[in-house]
């Protein structure tokens, strides 16, 4: 929690020492995935459902291929169609996933004509007229399948009660919505993308029915950081006023994978409710480039699957981990964290503020609150560990969520238990949240637990990237993020229209 800390700081800080070319939460965080943007893991969300008549759920949102701006056609942004999207759970503690939900997206090319000079040429645009829910006048249409693995999903052999998600029809297929061209091809794209929001059949489950949410497709940008200014040696007021700022990333669009399902079929049992989840991305390990390319398709793939990307907990891997191992960590396992434990217990961050600011780094090395934050839980909130590090965000699904309007967007820090680190909910500012917890707030919080007051003379700061995040900024229902921002400025109708 603290750890990905300043996220806000620690990005701008660390980069500008030369230690990280990360942007954003989780946007091209490693050397790496930077060529690799469909693929590019950005946050991760796990929370108890807020939205009213779904008390029992949870809801898991995945984010991926950062920076898209609204106006990016004519392609816009269908993803990879050899790549696999998981989100993994881990309701034992082992840093092994006990339950993944695996996704596989495809693009298909309609290949829209129009008649020239007596010949059918093919078009270059995503459309050719409005677009509706049956999908027509699109150029581009995207499905996708998603799989239960029960298991590790390396280990060769599903365990039991894996397989094909199915919808209430029986169909294992679903359809994505196209991405936001703009109000003349999409007049209302809220209610478009709805349409889109399916049941699915979870295999292996029965609390509630075993029937789940799932809704693919893009969704405005959810996180909010003062990157410009931090990247200006931290050019701000750390300690002002936390809305003084607007957010940079405001513009932009995101891919989400959301699902919500019964919080029962997730848990180990009624008395294990604490479940971790992280979400990663895979690829073919052979890719070479084709002489004959063809839609989408211009690689031919062999081999396994090789994963390339890795979230759970915001910011750790721009802001904690050292450039060295970021591709490492990238392709690593909540199982073998340990190797990475320095980074943790040794973080860098507050000495680097502390150089930049009039501020004192906390003293208690190793630090052992960092490693509760992220890395094994809280006792009495989160607490999930076999005795060794695994980052992975943790939630306590026995903790009664709290609605919108009452929500506090310092989660756990502000007294409200439902939110961040107790799992991360859109309107939860993590950024303040792990400025002001790298800086030692949990001393002063719980004093003797971890460290005493003295040991963070700093710690009671209210740290500030100046952009804030909150619920208001989100939709109060499934899948809570927002409408993407349109391609094109000009309403339905449009602008200059021959008379």
């Amino acid at each position: 929690m603290r750890s990905r800390i300043a996220a806000a700081f620690c990005v701008g800080l660390l980069a500008l020492l030369g230690v990280i070319p990360a942007q954003a939460s989780s946007h091209r965080e490693a050397p790496g995935i930077t060529s690799m943007p469909k693929v590019d893991g950005t946050d991760l969300y796990v929370f108890n459902s807020y939205e009213q008549g779904r008390a029992g759920y949870v809801t898991l949102i995945a984010d991926y291929f950062p920076f898209q701006d609204p106006w990016g056609g004519p392609n816009y942004f269908f993803l990879d169609r050899d790549a696999f999207y998981r989100i993994h759970v881990d309701n034992t503690g082992d840093g092994v996933e006990d339950i993944t939900f695996q996704f596989r997206v495809t693009p298909v090319l309609v290949d829209l004509k129009v008649p020239v000079g007596g010949k059918q040429v093919s078009v270059p645009q995503y459309n050719l007229g409005p677009i509706t829910g049956a999908r027509t006048n699109q150029n581009i249409l995207e499905s996708y399948t998603m799989w239960v693995i029960r298991g590790p999903v390396n280990n060769g052999s599903p365990g039991t009660n894996s397989g094909f998600v199915t919808s209430p029809n029986g169909s294992s297929r679903f359809a994505k919505p196209a991405d936001n061209v703009g109000q003349k091809s999409i007049p209302d794209y809220p209610s478009y993308a709805a349409g889109f929001i399916e049941e699915f059949n979870f295999p292996g489950c029965t609390a509630n029915g075993g029937v789940g949410r799932v809704f693919v497709g893009q969704r405005k940008e959810p996180f909010a950081v003062n990157i410009g200014e931090i990247f200006d040696l931290v050019n701000l007021n750390p300690l002002g006023a936390r809305d003084a700022e607007p957010n940079p990333l405001e513009e932009k669009n995101i891919t989400t994978f959301a699902i919500e399902v019964p919080a029962a079929c997730l848990t180990k049992n009624a008395s294990s409710p604490v479940i971790g989840a992280w979400q990663t991305s895979a690829l073919p390990r052979s890719r070479v480039l084709s002489n004959n390319p063809s839609f989408g398709k211009v690689t031919n793939n062999s081999g396994d699957y090789v994963q390339v990307s890795r979230l759970g907990m915001p910011l750790v891997n721009e802001v904690v981990i050292g450039i060295k191992d970021k591709d490492l960590f990238n392709a690593s396992k909540p199982k073998g964290d340990a190797a990475l434990a320095t980074y943790i217990t040794n973080p860098t961050l507050p000495a680097i503020l502390a150089l930049l600011f009039p501020v004192t780094a906390p003293t208690n090395i190793p630090r052992t609150d960092l490693v509760a934050t992220f890395a094994t839980g809280i006792e009495g909130v989160n607490f999930l560990s076999d005795g060794q590090p695994h980052e992975m965000m943790r939630l306590n699904t026995s903790i009664p969520p709290t609605s919108a309007v009452q929500q506090n967007n310092l989660g756990v820090l502000g007294g409200d238990n439902a939110g961040f680190p107790n799992g991360r909910r859109p309107g939860d500012d993590v950024v303040d949240i792990e400025l002001r917890v790298a800086m030692g707030a949990l001393c002063h919080a719980l004093p003797g637990v971890f460290c005493t007051p003295a040991q963070a003379p700093s710690g009671n700061l209210p740290f500030t990237d100046g952009v804030l995040q909150d619920v208001t900024q989100f939709d109060a229902v499934f899948p809570y993020l927002r409408a993407p921002l349109p391609g094109s400025p000009n309403g339905p109708n449009g602008v200059g229209q021959l008379p």
